[in-house]
């Protein structure tokens, strides 16, 4: 079962430095460069930025996502599909939040490797002996540490993610001390506590307001505080984030304070303040701790990609994919699939808009977007949970004005790059669609019949021997949730395609349960010996392994004397050789003989396509492809009407 969310405990503080921070962490390296811009420097420009910046923290990481959304645990897990997980049974449409938050997520992760690795390693140009470092060695150098990080993922990150946290830890505590070491430049940054600055900044400054597009860069990572809840635990999140605030706002506050010595100027563009204010000789081990922890940013990002898609998979709103376990570890998985995409764009974020400064343009706007979807789920979330509706209007009218805000001021960036990951998230979102549209489009189709009306004939079947013997044990995965019904195609593919006589007839339901890891299983014995159904409630985290786990309730009902597996051919039976067990998996395909609107062919032309570069049924349940017949027979959604045929006699 899930982690208990609630204890804290050393071990736990470093592991959720480790994991959780590393994009909300790394965010120093080009907010305040993104903020200045090419703007000269003013009392209002940067106590108004930091203030901007002090104040987001904390009404959108702290209280929304720290004290708030952390409540919305489902079994000690977090994230926008689990929030919706929560939610769904209770109002179905509320998938179109988890869809539209989960491909912008998605499509975040295509450009925070890039934009915290090369902001880094630009930081080299602070350096003397550096300063003349040509883009290109920077572009080169960043896709060389890219390349290494995703080849490395197939191996499972146990290992070196026991030293994320240490790392994480130095990282921060630089950070902090950094801060400090410059507060003196000028203590009235301290000002910036005030929000009446911030506001000020937004109102008067010329063209202020676009200035929160560059200000949102500050909570980007917050998302990913509520989506490793599972790994890390409520109580550790809450303890950890005090010190990563701290270390952050002190940062920002050093920042700004060294800033406020260079008024009037303008700060050129390859110039970061976050490198500036280090001393010179530490210049070079703070760009490797920085490389080291946009590293570890983009490491926590890959990884939560990847969980992201795997929960999609289960909730039937993604196609399919190759899932490998390179580790023992729970939720530790790879899906290859994934990494060559999220490389392949990375790399293209780099070769497209090769400086950070290029990138800040492309960065925030998906995730505004996604960080809304999560702010609706979480208010169904609390109408479910019957808080009053005073509450639930006060939150939404809050966190809508911020990120609505948020929102437009990143609209801005769409012309300047913006549309990159809108684009992409745009791909994934339509996937996510058709798969689940397709599937709505699909079981208007499926014909459900009543089981008990055929068991005298299956009963026929299996005593005549004048049929040559399909199987010992013929086992069809059925999608009907009533135990009672079975799929009219399985009674078909039994009696009428090619009699397919068998000793025992196995039955065989997987449900997806809202309960990340639930694994279960009921046997129903509807004809002793003869026909069963298994029934799996398995949870959406879980890895649907059917073949191991039917071997198992095999195994089990043996043991319990509930079933005879022993072959029923004479020589083998005296023998006690176990009889042969035959999957069949019913693959469908579009009928010609459908006549559906444009839209819905669309649709399944697109589903068809998606399903044919998919894993396919037998190994995305888990079997083994060797006792696995696949059956295809026609998908007829709308049988063609106006189909007109006379007939002429001679």
């Amino acid at each position: 079962m899930g982690i208990n969310i609630n204890r804290v405990s050393l071990a736990g503080l470093v592991v959720a430095l480790g994991i959780i921070y590393g994009d909300i962490g790394t965010s120093p390296l080009y907010v305040f460069k993104a903020i200045v811009g090419g703007n000269p420097i003013s009392d209002l420009l940067v106590v108004g930025g930091i203030s901007c910046i002090i104040w987001t923290l904390t009404l959108q990481t702290t209280v929304k996502y720290v004290i708030l959304t952390l409540r919305a645990d489902n079994k000690g897990e977090g994230g926008i599909f689990s929030l919706y997980a929560l939610v769904r049974r209770h109002a179905r449409w509320t998938v179109i939040f988890g869809m539209i938050g989960g491909a912008a997520l998605l499509a975040d992760g295509i450009i925070t490797p890039p934009i915290t690795v090369t902001s880094a390693i630009e930081g080299l140009r602070t350096l003397e002996v550096f300063k003349d470092l040509g883009q290109f060695t920077i572009v080169k150098i960043v896709l060389t540490i890219i390349t290494g990080l995703f080849v490395m993922q197939q191996f499972g990150t146990v290992s070196i993610g026991r030293m994320f946290g240490p790392i994480m830890v130095l990282w921060f505590s630089m950070l902090g001390i950094l801060g400090i070491s410059h507060i003196a430049d000028d203590l009235s940054i301290f000002k910036a506590f005030s929000p009446h600055y911030a506001i000020e900044l937004l109102t008067t400054y010329p063209k202020g307001f676009l200035i929160l597009g560059a200000v949102f860069l500050c909570t980007t990572g917050a998302e990913a505080l509520y989506s490793d809840l599972g790994h890390c635990g409520r109580g550790n999140i809450r303890i950890s984030w005090i010190f990563v605030k701290s270390c952050l706002i002190l940062n920002y506050l050093g920042q700004g304070a060294w800033l406020l010595t260079q008024k009037g100027q303008i700060i050129p563009k390859d110039q970061n303040p976050f490198f500036t204010i280090m001393p010179e000789w530490f210049i070079i081990f703070g760009v490797l701790i920085a490389t080291l922890a946009s590293v570890i940013a983009s490491q926590a990002l890959i990884s939560g990609s990847f969980t992201l898609i795997a929960e999609a998979m289960r909730l039937n709103l993604w196609p399919k994919m190759r899932v490998n376990y390179p580790t023992e570890m729970r939720g530790q998985l790879y899906i290859p699939g994934i990494n060559t995409m999220l490389f392949v764009g990375c790399a293209a974020i780099v070769l497209i808009f090769q400086e950070s400064s290029n990138m800040e343009a492309a960065y925030g706007l998906s995730i505004t977007i996604c960080m809304l979807m999560t702010s609706c789920l979480f208010a169904f979330y609390l109408y479910t949970k019957r808080v009053w509706v005073g509450w639930i209007l006060l939150y939404l009218v809050v966190y809508f004005t911020i990120e609505f805000s948020f929102l437009f001021a990143n609209v801005i960036k769409f012309m300047h790059g913006g549309y990159v990951t809108v684009i992409v998230a745009g791909a994934l979102f339509l996937v996510m669609i058709v798969w689940f549209k397709s599937r709505k489009i699909k079981n208007r189709y499926v014909e459900f019949v009543r089981l008990e009306d055929y068991l005298p004939i299956i009963q026929e079947l299996s005593n005549d021997t004048s049929i040559p013997k399909y199987a010992t044990h013929l086992v069809y995965m059925s999608s009907a949730d009533n135990p009672k019904e079975i799929e009219h195609k399985i009674i078909y593919s039994i009696l009428n395609k090619k009699p397919k006589r068998a000793d025992i007839y196995w039955f065989v339901h997987v449900d997806v349960v809202d309960e990340p890891y639930l694994s279960e299983y009921s046997v129903q014995t509807i004809i002793p010996n003869e026909v069963i159904r298994v029934e799996f409630r398995l949870g959406f985290k879980v890895e649907q392994r059917i073949n191991l786990m039917f071997r198992m309730v095999v195994e089990d009902m043996v043991r319990n004397k509930e079933v005879n597996i022993t072959s029923r051919y004479e020589s083998l039976s005296k023998n006690n050789v176990v009889g042969d067990f035959q999957f069949i998996v019913m693959e469908k395909f579009l009928s010609h003989d459908n006549d559906l609107p444009l839209y819905e062919r669309m649709v399944m032309k697109m589903y068809f396509f998606l399903k044919k570069i998919s894993l396919s049924e037998e190994r995305g349940f888990g079997l083994d492809s060797s006792y696995v017949t696949i059956e295809k027979y026609p998908l007829v959604v709308a049988p063609v009407t106006n189909l007109q045929l006379k007939r002429i006699v001679h």
